[in-house]
């Protein structure tokens, strides 16, 4: 960033910094308030630099940044995998369990539901120890879950398995981004969050492949699990010979010599009591975010098998190329909301996605839908792409590991029904499919919904704020407190005076 023009500051009050918001939305510059040595603050236009080379801004990640980034990719990865291997197969699941597929569904909203409590402990848990250990043991966890899971015998304990699973799906997002981004270079930021959101869509697209490889007997949908469990065992098993953060450990030990738990709440009491009005922000944003993906593709598969009639080869291979698209647009978007901004660039991308409604569930046949879905997908996860970076910047600069994970889950718990309301909304009406027969009305029930959601993104990160470039890493960590250091005889010490040294030397300013 550069440029030095001063700016009126930013604005205090939640109608004042949503009217300045709205106003610095149709600025180029952007309003930064920077802090200098002395702690001292004043605000300034700052004009974005132009777009680098996307393989120079890569280049600048020296080889551990990209081990960090690599192995917080592949975490969220498996735990996307291990989410949507439940998602893409609800039609199986609802054979073998005998239930209908709104019922499946509701083990998707369980899984959503208790996300929230997971992301609290293991955000809280990595802001306060480290990004390591909590990983490990989360990754872990959901791989003996995902095993758990295919040994489920009755529905109960499906839904009972599922759950408990949600609660440690949740701890993931938040130290796993924290540790990918926060060792990144600010201009390579954009980029990498970008591509780093697509962990998500790659999630989907893998377990599209496995549900595609282990072919439609319902009894298959257990070797995808199996796949599933191994990827996070992997995940956990490659977080323990990589060591801790270096930010972290640098922003609990520079100038610190303490750590503890009293002062790590009293930090956290008075973050909640200063920021309030961005958390609450944050939980909308990530409301309507969350609902935005959901809806829009966790019952697209179903879908395609009942409205469309397609069969399950086919309707796999049109869900990967529709998640190829979404990884696409993840990266391109974030790459360019470095330069472009972070909220213009989702506003432009929700409101690219609900032109693009029509020709997403109106088309037929294999072909047409998997062009369409690509090209829907490439703008709601290019809206996605920014979120990981965007919460960052938006952060208490202490709390980046639990900041952006509690308000992105407690966004998932709210809307956690949201695949079970399309399913119920569907199944409760009948339109005429393409096989001639009777359908559930899929298609129109989505349609409608995305359309409603994307625009409520596109204002509430229109009247939001932003802090594109914000140089988080060199906040100090929560809870670290800093030990008085003995005076010396320049300073004039008590010590140095009992011994009849040379008193307080005077300086004079200038």
């Amino acid at each position: 960033m550069s440029g030095t023009r001063p700016a009126a500051p930013i604005a205090k009050g939640t109608l004042a910094t949503a009217k300045q918001c709205w106003g610095d939305l149709f600025r180029w510059e952007m309003r930064v308030e920077v802090v200098n040595e002395l702690g001292e603050k004043h605000t300034e236009w700052q004009a974005p630099e132009p777009l680098q080379n996307p393989i120079s801004m890569a280049a600048q990640l020296s080889a551990r940044d990209w081990l960090y980034f690599l192995v917080g990719l592949f975490a969220w990865l498996a735990d996307a995998f291990d989410f949507h291997a439940l998602s893409i197969q609800t039609v199986k699941l609802s054979k073998y369990y005998h239930q209908s597929k709104t019922s499946i569904s509701t083990a998707i909203t369980l899984t959503l539901l208790l996300r929230s409590v997971g992301a609290a402990v293991f955000g809280m848990a990595g802001d306060r120890w480290g990004r390591k250990w909590p990983m490990v043991f989360n990754m872990l966890v959901l791989g003996l879950l995902q095993i758990a899971t295919i040994y489920s015998a009755t529905f109960s304990q499906f839904l009972a398995v599922r759950s408990l699973f949600g609660l440690f799906m949740g701890g993931v997002y938040g130290n796993a981004i924290a540790m990918a981004l926060e060792n990144c270079p600010v201009q390579a930021r954009g980029l990498m969050s970008g591509i780093l959101q697509q962990g998500y869509s790659m999630g989907y697209i893998f377990a599209a492949c496995a549900n595609l490889g282990v072919g439609g007997r319902v009894e298959s949908w257990k070797i995808v699990f199996w796949i599933g469990a191994g990827l996070s065992f992997l995940a956990g098993v490659i977080r323990v010979f990589l060591p801790e953060s270096k930010q972290f450990l640098e922003a609990r030990k520079a100038g610190k010599k303490g750590l503890t738990a009293s002062a790590f709440w009293a930090d956290t009491r008075q973050m909640l009591k200063d920021e309030w009005r961005i958390v609450v922000y944050c939980i909308i944003l990530m409301t309507w975010f969350n609902y935005y993906s959901h809806t829009s593709q966790d019952s697209y598969t179903t879908f395609m098998l009942t409205q469309k009639a397609l069969n399950n080869s086919a309707a796999s291979r049109a869900s990967i190329l529709m998640k190829t698209g979404a990884c696409v647009g993840g990266t391109i978007i974030g790459y360019v909301s470095q330069w472009f901004g972070r909220r213009r660039s989702i506003v432009v991308a929700a409101l690219m996605s609900g032109v693009l409604i029509p020709a997403w569930i109106l088309p037929h046949g294999e072909r047409s839908l998997s062009v369409t879905g690509f090209f829907l997908q490439f703008f709601v996860q290019g809206a996605w792409g920014i979120i990981p970076i965007h919460l960052n910047e938006l952060s208490p600069p202490a709390f980046r590991s639990s900041f952006p994970g509690i308000t992105y889950q407690l966004g998932n718990m709210i809307s956690s029904p949201s695949a079970q309301i399309v399913n119920a909304i569907a199944e409760s009406i009948s339109i005429k499919g393409d096989n001639g027969r009777p359908a559930p009305a899929y298609g129109p029930t989505m349609a409608v919904a995305t359309a409603i959601i994307a625009l409520g993104i596109a204002v509430t990160t229109a009247f939001g704020p932003e802090k594109r470039g914000r140089k988080f890493e060199l906040a100090r960590a929560a809870g670290a407190v800093e030990f008085p250091e003995p005076k010396d005889i320049e300073q004039g010490s008590e010590k140095g005076q009992e011994k009849g040294d040379v008193g307080p030397v005077k300086v004079e300013e200038k």
